[in-house]
This record gives structure tokens, C-alpha cells and sequence, in this order.
């Protein structure tokens, strides 16, 4: 009888003990699932923030005998940004009409291996500041390709966008649509 009594107590403590493993493993599964599902949620959610902000990070050209463009999107900010190169190397470039010059923040100067030349005022909308004259190489935007550009390097520029200005646009076609540009070059 006491023989019995072991037996049906060791065999209600396995069966306890596995009951317990197992609610507990279940339970370290649901815990691992929720945390992938939301980890997974996180990234597609800041992807889609990301394009919002920057939704041209790949810009296609579109070719024709007659010319080449690309079709930019507007940002959530209203900004119109996309990546190009300076020399040969990837930049982010905004759009900017209201800049005479094209300007590139100064502490991008070593990265695109750019001499700083004569020194000059210019007014920002930040106000007044130096800026240095430079010469660009090359500055390509998809498959327009502009060369010998003179550009800015201005210190009191934080992030490492170029702004676009006039003295590139000029030479170039601009066609704003809904939330559309197209810039055009023609051959």
C-alpha cells in the first residue's frame, strides 16, 4: 500500500512538474512572439516613416533621345530630397531655389575632398555667416551628369545635406505636378 501511495505521488509530481514546464515554455513562446511580432511591427512602421520623410533614397532616369530626367516625390516636409553624387561619391541633395549657390555643410568638405577656397558673406534664412568658395568636379543626379560647378562650403550648415541651388537648376528643366518634380535635362 505505501508502495502504491509513492508511486501515485511520484507520478502526480511528474505529471505536475511537466504541466508546469510546459506552461511555461508555452508562455516563453507567446512572450517570444509578441516581442517579434512587435519588433517586426517597429520596422515596417519606421520604414514607412523613413520613405515618408525620404521617399526618394533610389532615383530612376528616364532617357529619351532628347533628353534625360528624373521624377522626384515630395517629402512629408514638403521638401523635395533625393540621393545623388558629388564627385563621385553619394550625397543627399534638397532641392533649394531660394539658393543662389549650391551649398555643401563645411564638415563634408574632407569626405568629398573639396579645397576651401576664397572666403565670402552670404545670407542664409538662419542670417548672416562665411561661407568658402569651391569648385565640384562633377555632380550627378541619376543619369544627369553637370561638371565644373562652383558651390559653398558653409560651417553653419549641421546636417550633411547639400542644398540644390540656382547655379545648378538654372541648367536644368523643372516640372512641379501634385507632389511631383521632374528635372530635366535636355541633350
Amino acid at each position: 500500500m505505501s508502495d502504491s501511495l509513492i508511486e501515485i505521488g511520484i507520478s502526480d509530481y511528474t505529471l505536475f512538474y511537466m504541466q508546469h514546464s510546459t506552461k511555461k515554455l508555452g508562455m516563453m513562446f507567446t512572450l517570444s512572439g509578441w516581442i517579434i511580432g512587435l519588433s517586426i511591427l517597429f520596422l515596417g512602421f519606421s520604414k514607412f516613416i523613413d520613405y515618408q520623410a525620404y521617399p526618394n533614397q533610389s532615383v530612376a532616369t528616364s532617357q529619351s533621345d532628347q533628353y534625360q530626367e528624373i521624377v522626384l516625390k515630395r517629402s512629408r516636409n514638403g521638401h523635395y530630397v533625393f540621393t545623388g553624387e558629388i564627385n563621385r561619391l553619394p550625397v543627399t541633395f534638397l532641392v533649394d531655389t531660394g539658393a543662389t549657390l549650391t551649398s555643401i555643410p563645411f564638415r563634408m568638405q574632407q569626405y568629398l575632398a573639396l579645397n576651401a577656397g576664397a572666403k565670402f558673406t552670404v545670407s542664409t534664412a538662419n542670417g548672416t555667416t562665411t561661407a568658402y568658395m569651391t569648385r565640384l568636379d562633377e555632380i550627378k543626379m541619376g543619369k544627369i551628369v553637370l561638371t565644373n560647378i562652383n558651390a559653398s562650403l558653409i560651417p553653419g550648415l549641421t546636417n550633411d545635406i547639400v542644398l540644390l541651388g540656382m547655379n545648378v537648376l538654372k541648367n536644368l528643366e523643372l516640372i512641379q505636378r501634385n507632389d511631383e518634380l521632374i528635372i530635366r535635362q535636355y541633350n
